[in-house]
């Protein structure tokens, strides 16, 4: 099925914002009359349990490959329909980290970020970060290191209104010590966070991380009220064929509804992956009415974040395929 064609029927097939199989807008009248649009259908239609937000991963080809500049970020979001933003550091690198993320570096991503959400009406949710060093490495220093690392980054969800940061769990290969750890790092990580209101959230994101049943163990001992986790839909895979080609596959998976029911319990936000669908719309690989029963049975009503990876469809094709997917499919769970 061609691109066009595919877009067309998974927006007939959905409601609410599938309806309308939004674009970006270069237009501002155009955007206000799109927004408008789906105000006035939403109004009509029943409200899903959760609030769609967009994670900035679903557009980093647009930006690393592209040139579209990540202050869009918010713009975009809103022309497709979101109310949530969820932002990745490594997507500013290109001004930040030349200026070694001093302090003026950071606050100019913060004013700016915050100004293009103010300016589209949306909700900053939180910040995944990248490359600050491992929080569960077995050298005690670098633990120390990467945890402090990360402080500028609680800073700055705290100064635009996020609710969390999203951190990773790499560390070593053996479980006991992979699990002390990323108990450590997480521990000092959430301790200097809740001085300043902001949740630390692990997301399964490859490695034993994507080990449900020992990530829920780390959040058990942890056991500190603004350390949680980022169940990723898709996510689980334990251990690659080749660690250095992800194309080659994956040697050992975790059952993904398994994990997310298991990682649920200490759910603070919700990561909504997709890779390719099928010609209903449908994720080829994830039952998304499965997996939202899942969320829903586990009392989560927050934002669920749309995280497109997929290469058959472009960057904006599978946003809006996934969104309308996430509709769709919010109408089937009891």
């Amino acid at each position: 099925m061609k691109r066009r064609s595919f877009i067309r029927n998974t927006s007939q097939a959905g409601i609410g914002f599938s309806l309308l199989g939004i674009y970006s807008c270069k237009d501002d009248k155009k955007a206000v009359k799109e927004t408008e649009k789906i105000q006035e259908i939403a109004s009509t239609t029943a409200t899903p349990f959760f609030k769609l937000s967009l994670a900035q991963w679903s557009i980093h080809n647009m930006i690393n490959s592209d040139g579209v500049d990540p202050y869009t970020f918010a713009e975009k979001a809103k022309n497709w329909g979101f109310e949530g933003l969820e932002y990745v550091s490594q997507l500013y690198n290109k001004e930040l980290k030349p200026a070694n993320y001093s302090r003026e570096a950071m606050q100019s991503f913060v004013d700016r970020s915050n100004a293009e959400a103010e300016k589209h009406g949306l909700k900053n949710i939180l910040i995944m970060i990248d490359g600050q060093g491992d929080l569960a490495t077995s050298d005690a220093a670098e633990r120390k290191k990467a945890v402090e690392n990360h402080y500028k980054w609680v800073d700055a969800a705290a100064a635009m209104g996020c609710h969390a940061i999203r951190v990773n769990l790499a560390g070593s290969s053996d479980p006991n010590e992979w699990k002390a750890n990323s108990i450590d790092g997480l521990t000092q990580l959430s301790t200097y966070a809740k001085t300043k209101n902001i949740n630390v959230l692990v997301e399964n994101h490859g490695g034993l991380s994507s080990n449900a049943a020992m990530l829920t163990d780390v959040m058990d001992q942890v056991s500190m009220s603004n350390c949680g986790t980022l169940p990723d839909f898709g996510n689980f895979c334990i251990r690659r064929k080749d660690p250095k080609d992800y194309t080659d596959g994956c040697a050992e998976n975790y059952d993904i509804y398994q994990g997310v029911k298991e990682l649920m319990v200490h759910a603070k936000a919700v990561s909504a992956k997709s890779h390719n669908f099928d010609a209903n719309g449908n994720e080829t690989e994830i039952d998304y009415i499965k997996m939202l029963q899942i969320v829903k049975d586990a009392g989560y009503t927050g934002y669920i974040g749309v995280e497109y990876e997929g290469r058959e469809l472009s960057e904006e094709e599978g946003i809006i395929a996934t969104r309308d997917l996430l509709i769709k499919a919010s109408k089937e769970v009891t």
